[in-house]
C-alpha cells in the first residue's frame, strides 16, 4: 500500500470513529457531558474541544496551508454542544480530500511549522500526519473510558473493527 492509500484509510477511520463516538456522546446528559471526569481536558466537552483545536485548527491548517495558528490547546472554541459535534464531523471529513491532494514525493519530505511556543520545527511529513490520527485515537479512548465510568454505552472503535465493517455506523 502506498502512503496516499495508507493515510486515506487512516483518515476514513478517523472520520468513522469520530462519528461513532459523537453518536454515543449525544446520549450523555448535559451535566455528565460537562462534568470533570478526570480527563486531561477534564470533561467530555473539554476533550472534544481539544480535538477540534488540535486536529482542525492546528494540524489541518499546518498541513493544508503551511501556517501555524496561535490557539491554546485547552481553548473552548465551541461552547454549543450541537455545533461542536457538527464541526468535529465536518473537520474529520476534510482530511481524506487533503491527503489525496498531496504529491507522491511529499510523503518523504518534512512538515515545517511553528510550535505553540513560537519555535520553528521541522518533522517528517508522514510521521507527523500519523501523529494527528494517533492523537485522535488517544483522546477518543479517553472519552470512551469516561462514557464507561458514567454508566453510558460506548461504541467499538478498534481499527480492526473498522476494517471489518467500514460502512457500519
Amino acid at each position: 500500500m502506498n502512503a496516499t492509500d495508507h493515510f486515506t484509510q487512516l483518515a476514513r477511520y478517523n472520520q468513522w470513529a469520530t462519528a461513532r463516538l459523537l453518536d454515543a456522546v449525544t446520549e450523555v446528559p448535559g451535566d455528565d457531558y460537562r462534568r470533570d471526569v478526570g480527563l486531561f481536558f477534564h470533561s467530555i466537552h473539554g476533550t472534544l474541544n481539544h480535538l477540534l483545536v488540535g486536529e482542525h485548527h492546528l494540524w489541518f491548517v499546518r498541513f493544508a496551508e503551511g501556517i501555524s495558528p496561535k490557539v491554546a490547546l485547552d481553548a473552548e472554541l465551541e461552547l454549543d454542544r450541537a455545533q461542536l459535534d457538527a464541526r468535529l464531523r465536518e473537520g474529520a471529513a476534510r482530511w481524506a480530500p487533503l491527503i489525496a491532494s498531496f504529491s507522491p514525493d511529499r510523503w518523504s519530505g518534512t512538515l515545517d511549522y511553528t510550535t505553540m511556543r513560537g519555535t520553528a520545527a521541522s518533522l517528517p511529513f508522514a510521521a507527523t500526519l500519523a501523529h494527528v490520527f494517533n492523537h485522535g485515537t488517544h483522546h477518543r479512548g479517553q472519552i470512551t473510558a469516561a462514557l464507561t465510568a458514567l454508566g453510558q454505552p460506548c461504541p467499538e472503535l478498534d481499527f480492526v473493527y473498522f476494517l471489518q465493517n467500514p460502512s457500519k455506523p
